[in-house]
């Protein structure tokens, strides 16, 4: 469902001016076109050998991107709550078919943001095109943690770095999502929250 822009809270105009360093009349200016789509919980945005034509930017609710194995076995990418993007990034730029799937956790309110607004952005507020290179970066190393996490990480350590990038998701997300993306079983992640909760009682 595509929303009317002045139907809904103006989210990223607010993210564009305060996280960016946009002006308000620059980001009124460059996201005067976009689209904004409203989606059902349950609903998938993006699906397995499909074109991603658009990076998604969460005004409100919660996505998640997840690959299926050759077992058809759910591996979590990245949760995406309010104020996140999420993008199949190799689909997007290189024209490439999705090797993922994104899927609404929770019903989700996106602004749909295509290559043009980086391009439209940029050229109006050199501002923004630094920090859409932080941006790019940013994401960057932190799959690069994520590697090394679950490379040669233990599962108590895997499970504080996800606390630690998602604060506010712990009551928001099921707890075989969580654990599939920290890449353990759900029943060794319900052993480490019993282990951490342990420790914390006997330190107070």
């Amino acid at each position: 469902m595509i929303l009317e822009n002045n139907k809904i809270e103006p989210r990223f105009n607010s993210y564009l001016v305060e996280t960016a360093g946009m002006t308000a009349d620059e980001a009124a200016k460059v996201t005067s076109d976009l689209k904004r789509v409203k989606y059902e919980k349950g609903a998938i945005v993006l699906r397995k050998g499909d074109l991603c034509k658009h990076s998604l930017f969460v005004e409100k609710g919660l996505l998640r991107s997840y690959m299926l194995d050759e077992s058809g076995k759910e591996h979590v990418i990245q949760f995406a709550p309010e104020n996140w993007f999420v993008v199949d990034r190799s689909s997007v730029y290189f024209n490439d078919p999705s090797e993922s799937y994104i899927e609404a956790i929770e019903d989700t309110e996106v602004v749909m943001i295509g290559e043009d607004f980086i391009c439209s952005a940029s050229q109006t507020s050199p501002v923004f095109s630094r920090f859409n290179d932080k941006l790019l970066h940013n994401h960057i190393r932190q799959m690069q943690k994520r590697i090394n996490l679950l490379l040669g990480a233990t599962a108590e350590k895997r499970y504080l770095s996800f606390i630690k990038m998602y604060p506010d998701l712990l009551l928001r997300v099921p707890q075989w999502m969580i654990a599939s993306y920290l890449g353990i079983t759900p029943e060794s992640l319900s052993r480490v929250r019993k282990e951490l909760a342990h420790k914390n009682f006997k330190t107070n």
